[in-house]
């Protein structure tokens, strides 16, 4: 029985002999990466990047459901993609926006 699991799982036509599966396997990297970076202040995070991150995941996720065989592990690393770009995109634009600090402004008294 999990002799048939396992090379099911081995010749899948997403399974590990395919770049199919090792692609998103290490697209990973990006999400645990963007998850360290929830540590880093607000002020450092880059907008561009984020809405790169988050419009990949978005698409892909999109894609990786139409496609044939359908990709799970694909489908998985881009919602985790979209949803951690998300999250840093809203903490810079809460930053930005709706901070309540106010800039350090020089005093012109004495």
């Amino acid at each position: 029985m999990a002799t048939s699991k396992i090379q099911a799982f081995l010749n899948h036509p997403a399974g590990p002999k395919t770049i199919h599966f090792w692609a998103p396997t290490f697209k990973w990297g990006i999400s645990i990466a963007n998850i360290a970076d929830f540590a880093k202040p607000p002020e450092k995070i880059s907008y561009p990047q984020q809405v790169a991150v988050t419009a990949t995941g978005v698409i892909w996720s999109r894609y990786s459901m139409v496609i044939t065989p359908k990709n799970w592990n694909l489908f998985a690393v881009n919602v985790a993609m979209a949803g951690t770009g998300l999250y840093q995109l809203s903490r810079k634009i809460s930053k930005d926006y709706f901070s309540d600090e106010k800039e350090a402004v020089p005093s012109l008294e004495g």
